[in-house]
């Protein structure tokens, strides 16, 4: 039986995963994969992949391309969601700021540096027109540490996934101000390059299972029930982020796309220079 460590976000994007698990899919394949939950989203994920303590995570894009270039001996095997995420830009209830222009100044929550809600903040400035290296930021760690954060007063604005903060938006813990849809694919699964080495087999396996499993996820009878009770969301919005996301089911990661996304990131001064496309991807499909 072989070993393996998978992490990813507690969010309605990694249910196929649980589903997977739940019916002991890789078991059947000799593979026993071990699920943890990374709250603190991908930049934990990628120090988590740097340390060996996950093998295959589940990560944001633009995260892990920054990382990689970094020298996170990691290689993306696939895109996991094809379709853009969609990023709410939050405040507290009882923010004084009403518009996204009241924020050219203000201070960011952000899990930690590297992490999609640092780097979504710097495509939101680019996007406004605002000087990225004005940017202050404030490390919080995870959603709850954005939840304090706005409220004591420590920072002004928090980016994190929309329909993961609709109900904090419902209760009156934020205030939404407006979204910021990533201007690519928005998860990518990354493999350690020494998993790669020793268990390329088993990692193939693992993709084919989840693959096969996203390919008709929407079809599940009452999956928008299933994904409400589950992730505490309102039906409504639960439907309504079905029908923006799409899953990628097995079509091979690009040098082209990921040449595209890093010039959009130089541009957005995400990163400093490009690396060859071919450094940041593992072609599991020959």
């Amino acid at each position: 039986m072989t070993n393996l460590k998978i992490g990813g976000v507690p969010e309605h994007f990694n249910y196929p995963w649980y589903i997977t698990l739940k019916n002991k899919e890789y078991n059947k394949h000799n593979i026993n994969l071990r699920w943890q939950d990374y709250p603190g989203g991908t930049g934990q994920m990628c120090k988590a992949l740097r340390d060996g303590s996950v093998d295959i995570a589940i990560v944001l894009t633009e995260g892990i391309i920054k990382d990689i270039g970094a020298g996170n001996p990691s290689k993306i095997v696939q895109t996991f969601v094809k379709t853009p995420l969609i990023w709410g830009i939050h405040v507290g209830a009882k923010s004084k700021f009403k518009k996204i222009e009241d924020l050219k100044n203000a201070t960011i929550a952000i899990s930690r540096f590297g992490s999609g809600s640092h780097l979504m903040a710097i495509v939101n400035a680019y996007n406004q027109g605002w000087d990225i290296n004005n940017l202050k930021f404030k490390v919080i760690k995870n959603l709850q540490g954005g939840i304090d954060a706005l409220t004591n007063g420590e920072a002004d604005y928090f980016m994190w996934e929309h329909f993961t903060t609709k109900p904090l938006v419902d209760n009156g813990t934020f205030r939404r101000i407006d979204d910021c849809p990533t201007p690519w694919p928005c998860f990518v699964i990354a493999v350690r390059n020494e998993v790669l080495e020793n268990n390329f087999d088993d990692v193939k396996e693992v993709l084919e299972i989840i693959n096969n499993q996203t390919r008709d996820f929407k079809k599940i009878l009452n999956i928008d029930k299933i994904l409400a009770n589950r992730y505490e969301q309102q039906l409504e919005d639960i439907q309504q982020w079905l029908r923006i996301t799409d899953w990628n089911a097995g079509k091979p990661i690009t040098k082209n796309l990921i040449t595209r996304i890093q010039n959009k990131m130089i541009r957005f001064n995400v990163i400093e220079k490009k690396k060859k496309s071919g450094e940041f991807i593992k072609n599991m499909y020959f």
